[in-house]
């Protein structure tokens, strides 16, 4: 018997590709029971993952599973977390890592994304206007305009993370 998973469904999506990860579920389970010093059977797993008669996976887990994820180098680690945001009408933005130990002048590094922000503003505008010309919009279009609106959208998360760092705000 197949079950049908949603890939709007952030259930689903964990469930999916922690299946998906190199060992799928049994290397999860082992690695859950290696980390939380307590036994956890890959059916067991499984069944909270798929939400199998009430059961559920906390907080604790889903953090490590998606860090298990993400050692083992599962290009969607995180794609779970997109989805659940989504439903309720969030967005997540991935940042790169900043370089080890931060900028050598973090005021250096502000000033320079705050032009780069005006750079790439210039490059979006640049775009709809070409693409609104004729007062319509293809989906190849549409997804350029994203594609250079997130451009955007994260260097303006990066220079709050230079802003933060320089004030002494960051959160670890």
């Amino acid at each position: 018997m197949t079950c049908h998973l949603s890939p709007i469904d952030w259930r689903d999506v964990l469930y999916n590709t922690v299946r998906n990860a190199p060992g799928g579920v049994v290397a999860a389970a082992a690695f859950l029971t290696q980390r939380r010093g307590r036994s956890m059977h890959p059916e067991t797993l499984r069944s909270r993952l798929r939400g199998v008669d009430g059961e559920w996976v906390n907080l604790e887990i889903l953090e490590l599973l998606t860090e298990w994820m993400l050692e083992v180098r599962e290009p969607s680690a995180r794609q779970w977390l997109h989805t659940l945001n989504n439903a309720h009408g969030l967005v997540v933005v991935e940042l790169p890592p900043p370089p080890a130990g931060g900028w050598a002048c973090e005021a250096t590094a502000i000033r320079d994304k705050a032009m780069q922000t005006h750079v790439e503003g210039g490059v979006l505008t640049a775009l709809v206007m070409k693409i609104t010309a004729d007062y319509k919009v293809s989906p190849a279009e549409a997804q350029e305009v994203k594609a250079q609106a997130m451009t955007e959208i994260t260097l303006l998360c990066r220079l709050i993370r230079n802003v933060d760092r320089a004030a002494g705000l960051e959160v670890q």
